[in-house]
C-alpha cells in the first residue's frame, strides 16, 4: 500500500492540465452496454475507477483497450453474462449503474447492491423504483438485485422525491431503448448529466432537457456506435484551484469548462486570492497573508459541490477568522476534520456544520485518507504544512485523481509516492 509524503511550506507554480471527469467517464463506459457496435472515448482519465469499470464490462464480454494515451475502445458485440458479480461492484459504487442498460439491451440482469466510499448511507432505492416505473421486475436476493424486462421497458413519467446525480443518469440509461416517451422530474442538472445524454444522443438517442429539472426521453429500438470527447472533470479543476489558494503561488489550469464552477470562483476571490478566467483555462493567484473566511452550504448543480466541501474546508482552515461550512448532501462527509485537525486545524463539527476556526499554518503530521475528496484535502493542507506530511491510504486518491503528486510536482511541490 501506497501513501503521499509532502514536504510543506513552498508555494505551487506553474501549469496543470485538467483530465477527463471521471464522474462523467465511468457512465459513460456503461454506455457501450447498450449498443453491439464500438465505443471510442477521448480524453478518458486513467484511474483505479475506470479501470474497475473495465474489468466488469470485461466480466461480462465486453473488449476494452484503454492503450497508452487517454483513448478507450470499448465493444459489447455479444455480452458474455449478464450477471455483475459482488467482488467486482463492491469496488466502486458507480458499477451498479450497469443494470439500466443490461435490463435494456438483454432484458434481464443480476447486480450486486455496490461499495464505495463510506460518506453516507447513498441507497439505490431511487435507482430501482425509477427502473420499476419503466416496467422491470426487481428482486432482491442475498445482496443482488434481480431484474427483468422479458417484454421490453416502457417509457414512464419518473418524479424523484429528491435530486439525485446517480438516479438521473441510471434512468437516462436504461429509458433510452424504452418503448415510447419517458419524463423524468426533479432531474439533476450536472454538466456529466449532459455529458452523458450528448453522447447518447449521438449513438441515436432522443433525450431532450438534460442540464434541467425536466428531461424528455423518446424511446429508440438502438443505437450506434460513436466516438465521444469526455467532458473535463471539474473536481479535480477544482481540487487544483484550492490546492493554490492554499497554498499560494500561481496556477494556471487548462483543459477546463470554467463555466462548470461558477460557484467556486466567487468564494476563492472572497477569500482574496485572484482568479482570471475564460472559457478554457483559469488562473488562480495567491500572495503573502491569510485568506479571508468565508462560508460554504453544499448544494445540488449549479450550487457548491460537496465534492469541493473538504478541500475549501482545509484552505478554511488557514483563514483569519471564523467561517461556517454546511454540508447538505451527504450526511457523514466531515470524516477529513479530525485528520485536519492532526495538523492543527481548529474544527468543530455539530451535525452537518463545521465552525473553522481558522489558525496561522498548519503542522505536518501524520494522516490518514478517509475516502477520495477527503484524501485531496489532506494534499492541499500538506502543502501549506510546516514540516513533511505522511497521508496513507491513498488508494482512495487514486479512485478519483490521475498522476497527482506529478501534476503538483510540476508546479513545484515537493511531493512523492512511497510504499509503506
Amino acid at each position: 500500500m501506497d501513501k503521499i509524503v509532502i514536504e510543506g511550506g513552498f508555494p505551487l507554480n506553474g501549469e496543470i492540465a485538467i483530465s477527463g471527469a471521471k464522474n462523467s467517464a465511468i457512465k459513460l463506459m456503461a454506455v457501450t452496454l447498450l449498443t453491439d457496435q464500438p465505443i471510442v472515448l477521448k480524453n478518458m482519465p486513467r484511474l483505479r475507477d475506470t479501470r474497475s469499470m473495465g474489468q466488469l464490462l470485461k466480466h461480462m464480454g465486453v473488449e476494452v483497450d484503454h492503450g497508452a494515451g487517454s483513448e478507450m475502445k470499448l465493444h459489447a458485440a455479444k455480452l458474455s453474462g449478464t450477471t455483475a458479480p459482488y467482488d467486482l461492484v463492491r469496488k466502486m459504487r458507480a458499477t451498479f449503474n450497469v443494470l439500466g442498460p443490461l435490463l435494456a439491451r438483454t432484458g434481464e440482469a443480476k447486480v450486486s447492491l455496490p461499495g464505495g466510499c463510506a460518506i453516507g448511507a447513498r441507497p439505490v432505492d431511487l435507482h430501482l423504483k425509477a427502473l420499476q416505473a419503466l416496467g422491470a421486475d426487481i428482486q432482491l436476493d442475498e445482496g443482488y438485485v434481480n431484474a427483468a424486462a422479458k417484454n421490453g421497458l416502457t417509457g414512464a413519467e419518473i418524479t424523484f422525491p429528491f435530486v439525485s446525480v446517480g438516479a438521473t443518469e441510471h434512468t437516462m440509461l436504461a429509458a433510452v431503448l424504452a418503448k415510447g416517451e419517458t419524463v423524468l422530474y426533479n432531474a439533476a442538472r450536472e454538466p456529466e448529466i449532459i455529458d452523458l445524454a450528448e453522447c447518447l444522443n449521438a449513438m441515436g438517442a432522443k433525450i431532450t432537457g438534460a442540464g434541467r429539472s425536466e428531461v424528455h426521453i423518446e424511446g429508440v429500438s438502438s443505437l450506434c456506435g460513436v466516438t465521444h470527447h469526455v467532458v473535463p472533470d471539474r473536481i479535480e479543476a477544482g481540487t487544483y484551484a484550492l490546492a493554490a489558494a492554499t497554498a499560494g503561488g500561481s496556477v494556471r489550469l487548462t483543459n477546463i469548462r470554467s463555466d462548470h464552477l461558477g460557484a467556486l470562483w466567487p468564494l476563492i476571490a472572497q477569500a482574496g486570492a485572484k482568479v482570471s478566467l475564460d472559457e478554457t483555462t483559469v488562473l488562480i493567484e495567491r500572495g503573502g497573508g491569510r485568506p479571508k473566511p468565508v462560508d460554504v452550504d453544499t448544494m445540488a448543480y449549479p450550487g457548491f459541490p460537496t465534492d469541493l466541501q473538504a478541500q475549501f474546508m482545509a484552505f478554511m482552515c488557514l483563514a483569519d477568522g471564523v467561517s461556517i461550512i454546511r454540508e447538505n448532501i451527504f450526511e457523514n462527509r466531515f470524516m477529513h476534520c479530525p485528520e485536519l485537525s492532526r495538523m492543527g486545524a481548529d474544527i468543530t463539527v455539530t451535525g452537518r456544520e463545521a465552525i473553522v476556526r481558522g489558525v496561522k499554518e498548519f503542522r505536518a503530521a501524520p494522516v490518514m485518507a478517509t475516502d477520495l475528496r477527503a484524501s485531496a484535502s489532506l494534499i492541499n493542507a500538506g502543502l501549506a504544512a510546516r514540516g513533511e506530511t505522511h497521508i496513507g491510504r491513498v488508494y482512495h486518491l487514486d479512485r478519483g485523481f490521475e498522476h497527482i503528486e506529478v501534476k503538483l510536482g510540476q508546479c513545484g511541490a515537493r511531493i512523492r509516492r512511497e510504499a509503506e
